[in-house]
């Protein structure tokens, strides 16, 4: 049975009361520019795709052969053009669009819209409004697919607003793992990405989510993500930005509902060129027992902007337990950081909340010591970017992992 249309009815009033509000954070962006819609078919296998977009998508961590996942979810500009679910692990979990799970499931009012407000800015509204699809993905109570889910999320054509709505649930006692990628096909491609995320993680479930987003120099980018975790339920959260784009602001958040709740993120961000970048987290503490943590590295390159933010937000009358730890480097005297961290405690009497910010350069004697080894300037600063960026993020594939060490290695002798 489909979601009620009375239920869409409402969040079509509020969305509408919001498609001019300016967001928080972040340059505004004129969506009037970004009509142009397209709709593609089905391919076979993700073997179907053009060559252009095969290796967009492996560069965000997209196993074309589907080895070693457990179900995938492919979309090109507006239209979905392959989901496919392992048939070892079907009876474990379930992968559709989000446009999909809506028309089958009436118990989807319990989630769509209920942890992301619709009426947040003017880009809730537009993905509300003009929603075009999204990744539904659902594991069964108890079941721990040994594979990941993995995703990507594409733009093929130029002014495409790509509005996507995308909704994870993992039932109680389960675990699941996924690899999203979001990027273009076209280098020169200039459009907007409004991703739409809400994530529920029940009783002892555990959700690893790794996304890497690779854009480009004319695109712009919102997506806006919440996160409700409950009784003894994890969530670990990893992206990677380390290619040029116009403009992201995203500020997701992990919301610590129930005892023993616990959330961390992991960021790693190399700013090139005029990218304008505006990241960072929040988690709100109000279970009892609760636990934060929010780690960011972040280079500035060229004439980037980054703003790093974070923010812990301690609500229990329990004990909790939440750490920030914010590092950047800038690599030129064109760009800038921001590091903003915040910490509240509302009267959370047990509250241990802290958090370290640091900007600063490579520092001049670790440059020397490699030098006086035999290492030349250039690799002495690719060597320490490395490091410095290397967060051992986990369930990152080995490709994947290798590429990003690679990316990082020359970008860094670039900024020379």
């Amino acid at each position: 049975m489909p979601i009620s249309d009375k239920y869409l009815s409402e969040v079509e009033v509020r969305a509408e009361k919001a498609k001019d509000k300016k967001a928080a954070f972040g340059p505004d962006i004129d969506l009037s520019r970004y009509t142009q819609h397209i709709e593609r078919g089905k391919i076979e296998s993700l073997e179907g795709l053009s060559q252009q977009a095969k290796e967009a998508a492996i560069m965000t961590g997209i196993n074309l052969k589907e080895e070693q996942r457990s179900g995938s979810y492919m979309q090109v500009d507006q239209s979905v053009v392959y989901e496919n679910l392992n048939k070892a692990y079907e009876g474990q979990l379930e992968i559709m669009s989000t446009t999909d799970a809506l028309r089958k499931y009436d118990w989807m009012e319990d989630y769509y819209w209920k942890a992301v407000p619709v009426d947040q800015d003017k880009y809730t509204a537009q993905a509300a409004l003009h929603m075009t699809h999204g990744y539904f993905i659902r594991v069964f109570p108890h079941q721990k697919p040994q594979y990941p889910v993995q995703s990507c999320l594409l733009v093929a054509e130029n002014y495409i607003s790509q509005n996507v709505h995308n909704i994870i649930i993992v039932e109680e006692g389960a675990e699941l793992q996924v690899i999203t990628g979001c990027t273009l096909s076209k280098s020169d491609a200039e459009g907007i990405h409004l991703g739409i995320s809400e994530f529920y993680v029940k009783k002892g479930g555990k959700l690893f989510f790794t996304m890497i987003h690779n854009w480009a120099e004319n695109f712009n980018v919102r997506p806006r993500t919440w996160i409700v975790v409950e009784e003894d339920g994890s969530f670990i959260n990893n992206y990677v930005l380390l290619k040029p784009v116009k403009s992201i602001q995203a500020f997701p958040v992990a919301y610590l509902k129930g005892a023993n709740a616990s959330a961390k993120f992991n960021t790693v961000v190399y700013g090139l060129k005029d990218s304008y970048i505006d990241l960072g987290s929040r988690i709100i503490l109000e279970g009892e027992n609760t636990r934060g943590e929010s780690v960011a590295r972040t280079i500035a390159a060229d004439e980037s902007v980054i703003y790093s933010r974070g923010d812990l937000i301690a609500k229990t009358k329990g004990y909790c337990l939440a750490h920030l730890d914010c590092r950047g480097i800038v690599f030129s005297n064109k760009a800038n950081i921001y590091a903003i961290p915040q910490l509240i405690s509302a009267g959370a009497l047990k509250a241990e909340l802290s958090h370290e910010a640091s900007i600063g350069p490579i520092a001049e004697e670790q440059v020397e010591y490699l030098m006086s080894r035999g290492i030349s300037k250039e690799d002495a600063v690719s060597v320490i970017t490395s490091g410095f960026l290397n967060l051992d993020i986990p369930y990152i594939p080995e490709f994947l992992d290798r590429n990003i060490k690679e990316v990082i290695q020359a970008t860094a002798k670039e900024a020379l």
